[in-house]
């Protein structure tokens, strides 16, 4: 498939690359430095700024799928989904976040006393951006949440996925790595299983 990701220089957009690259897509990684994505067979490192609603909308185009991997207080999901559209692109999957998942029945886990305070901006505007999805007609959109710590390990391709609650382990822990979440994300890419809804990974 001919996939574009939007943020393929950061953390999680490097391993959602990598993957993408790793199965034999054609990847479209967008990126404002260009020169910072990896080398990788199949992968097109390219120029491109996410406010910049029409020129993100002319890099998606002819794309089967478009991923946005970037943080929300750094991006406008008014333009994220309106280039999404513009561009006719087949699937949009949105990089996530964990704050708007539920820790218990209508709780939110970023309104829990707990929350980091440092992340609490980044994590209501992502859930902002989830409801914005939710009212979309339109677009065949995919929300994917990572776990509660989103964090640099290895792949190894044994997870659970969820759809609206936090997932935990057995101790607790709330957690993924970027490796493992991009194997989620792939997989959903070539077997659609939640279309127009969120889901989240976690082990």
């Amino acid at each position: 498939m001919k996939i574009a990701v939007a943020g393929a220089s950061g953390r999680a957009g490097s391993e959602i690359t990598r993957e993408l690259s790793r199965r034999g897509h054609a990847v479209t990684a967008i990126a404002r430095n260009p020169e910072k994505i990896a080398s990788l067979p199949n992968v097109t490192p390219t120029r491109g700024e996410v406010l910049d609603q029409a020129g993100l909308a002319k890099l998606w185009s002819g794309h089967d799928v478009a991923v946005s991997s970037v943080h929300f207080l750094a991006s406008d999901p008014h333009k994220l989904i309106g280039a999404a559209k513009d561009s006719k692109v087949g699937r949009y999957l949105v990089v996530g976040g964990a704050g708007s998942l539920e820790v218990a029945p209508g709780v939110k886990l970023v309104t829990t006393p707990g929350f980091p305070a440092q992340y609490k901006a980044e994590a209501e505007a992502g859930s902002a951006f989830l409801d914005l999805l939710r009212r979309e007609n339109e677009l065949n959109w995919t929300f994917i949440s990572p776990s509660a710590l989103f964090v640099e390990g290895e792949r190894t391709g044994k997870f659970r996925l969820g759809t609206d609650q936090l997932l935990a382990d057995a101790s607790g822990k709330s957690w993924i790595t970027f490796a493992d979440y991009a194997i989620a994300l792939a997989d959903e890419i070539e077997r659609p299983s939640h279309l127009r809804k969120r889901f989240t990974v976690g082990y």
